[in-house]
């Protein structure tokens, strides 16, 4: 099994990305709170759900257009679903699903009174439920320091009479989580009995075979496969949007660039991620290199490494940790010519990283 597995950090220089709804507050009752977490004798370190941020990652693809295409959705009731067609949308490939229509007749009858009227979505029958585990993974991006989360104090104005207070957070942090990919996952529809492994249902068997996708067995399951060169090219997509992503709450207010500032990450064997504590807290808000833990990924994980190791270091965030880590890298080349690195802005890195997929050499990952 092989994996794209990183680090990203977001550096968050006065935001609120991640709003957890309001909170109590002496001054007014409309306070907005961010996300935190509270360590007992340490203190708040706010972060980001995996789930805000895969919205976010999702929504710039859908935006960019291109090559990449999004499912249809349903809405039944309290019910929501994608059409769980993997053979033809990549998000339904890349970030998964769960499709189960209720079997309630009111919401029956509701779903076919929407179409009637014009308002329903058609999507591709099924004949059972759908359920696929996403090769795409992404932790918590959690900051790196606790951190003093600000009270900012506002009012509305623009009207006659007393002004109507309001209330948000914020916070100063270099935000650290990590991201992988599955690529034997990738591309790959299962069709057995196992939970999560449900991807095709007959219908969607059916097509796969009128396409004359390759049937093969993974993980002990029955499964269709796209040509490596689709699947290479859906991955790629994914990836280099990781390098460009926008999104985060209060935007309007605080303008965060939530593109990586830094990224650290290479192809592996197995879904560990060894390159999290690569990075820990530094001075101020920003990140330091770990050089016992950059070391240690390659002595530990030399075996493993199946590419370079991708380093995206924006220029202006912590300029002497990205001089630092460069140094220790070419110690560590000197040393095992199996280890190599490669420099360069996130984006960039993550683009090479990308275009990699896209070589013969690199069919082998996605068996």
């Amino acid at each position: 099994m092989s994996f794209i597995t990183g680090v990203l950090l977001i550096d968050a220089p006065a935001s609120a990305l991640n709003n957890a709804g309001p909170e109590e507050s002496e001054r007014n009752d409309n306070k907005i709170g961010v996300k935190k977490i509270t360590v007992p004798g340490q203190g708040q370190f706010p972060y980001v759900s995996a789930q805000s941020y895969r919205y976010w990652l999702r929504t710039h693809l859908e935006r960019q257009g291109g090559p990449w295409t999004v499912a249809p959705m349903s809405r039944e009731s309290k019910i929501a679903y994608t059409d769980g067609n993997p053979l033809k949308y990549w998000d339904d490939d890349l970030f998964g699903y769960m499709r189960a229509e209720s079997k309630k007749e009111d919401a029956k009858e509701a779903k076919k009174a929407k179409k009637a009227e014009g308002g329903g979505v058609d999507l591709t029958p099924t004949t059972g439920e759908l359920t696929r585990v996403s090769p795409l993974r992404v932790g918590t991006f959690v900051a790196l320091a606790p951190t003093k989360i600000v009270d900012d104090f506002g009012t509305m104005s623009r009207h006659d009479g007393n002004p109507v207070p309001h209330e948000h957070q914020f916070y100063r942090a270099t935000l650290r989580g990590s991201v992988s990919v599955d690529l034997t996952c990738a591309g790959t529809f299962f069709f057995g009995g196992r939970v999560g492994y449900k991807n095709l249902d007959d219908n969607r068997q059916k097509a796969a075979a009128e396409a004359k996708l390759e049937q093969v067995n993974v993980h002990n399951q029955p499964a269709y496969r796209l040509p490596v060169a689709d699947r290479a090219a859906r991955v790629a997509t994914l990836v280099q949007a990781v390098g460009d992503v926008s999104g985060g709450a209060k935007q309007t207010l605080h303008h965060t660039d939530v593109a990586p500032v830094v990224f650290i990450g290479a192809v592996m064997r197995g879904g560990n991620n060894p390159f999290y504590r690569a990075v820990t807290a530094g001075k101020g808000h920003e990140a330091a290199v770990h050089e016992g833990a950059v070391r240690e990924i390659a002595s530990v994980f030399a075996d493993d490494l199946l590419s370079p190791i991708y380093v995206g270091w924006t220029a202006g965030y912590a300029d002497g940790e990205f001089e630092k880590l460069k140094a220790i890298a070419a110690d560590i080349q000197g040393q095992n010519s199996h280890v190599r690195f490669v420099f360069a802005h996130p984006r960039e890195a993550l683009r090479q990283l990308a275009e990699s997929l896209k070589t013969p050499q690199a069919a082998a990952w996605f068996a």
